[in-house]
């Protein structure tokens, strides 16, 4: 019973971490996902929504993206960096904590999982990997401001997952 648990909690991770919402019209339609529109479903295809409980808002911080120099490297958590994964660093909050991250300039969000520590330049407040920079349409900037909110999960107190 306990690796069936394990497994559900990696396939429900591998969904929120592959999942971006971006916020322009071609999106909305194929996803329809909204603030108002998230709630539990009983539909099998779409059960990965009742995992999701609650998003605490931790207010709003600056954000910058690393990619190329790390990629391929070990993370603070020792995973192999791919830039092209939805990932960010942060100097405090766990390893596998997930958060939904809002561009406040274009209110494109995209959800990432904390796999590493940084940044190191003063005045940043979290790293994102490149393919998070592309989905909030930060690329050309560099440096933005962003929305973020922690997201919770139904029974699960840390998504961390042991790989060994």
């Amino acid at each position: 019973m306990k690796s069936l648990t394990k497994v559900f909690i990696i396939f429900v991770m591998i969904l929120l971490v592959g999942f971006t919402l971006v916020s322009n019209e071609e999106s909305k339609a194929n996803i329809k996902l909204t603030d108002t529109e998230i709630s539990p479903v009983n539909d099998a295809n779409n059960s990965v929504n009742e995992s999701i409980v609650d998003y605490t808002d931790k207010g709003s911080m600056i954000a910058s993206w690393y990619g190329p120099k790390f990629h391929g490297k070990l993370t603070a958590n020792g995973e192999i960096y791919d830039q092209m994964a939805f990932t960010a660093a942060h100097k405090k909050l766990k390893f596998g904590t997930l958060l939904r991250l809002t561009n406040l300039r274009n209110d494109k969000s995209v959800i990432v999982r904390i796999n590493d520590r940084g940044p190191y330049i003063p005045g940043r407040n979290i790293d994102l990997s490149k393919a998070s920079a592309i989905a909030l349409g930060m690329m050309h900037r560099g440096v933005i401001k962003i929305k973020v909110e922690e997201i919770s999960l139904k029974g699960i107190n840390s998504p961390v997952v042991a790989l060994k």
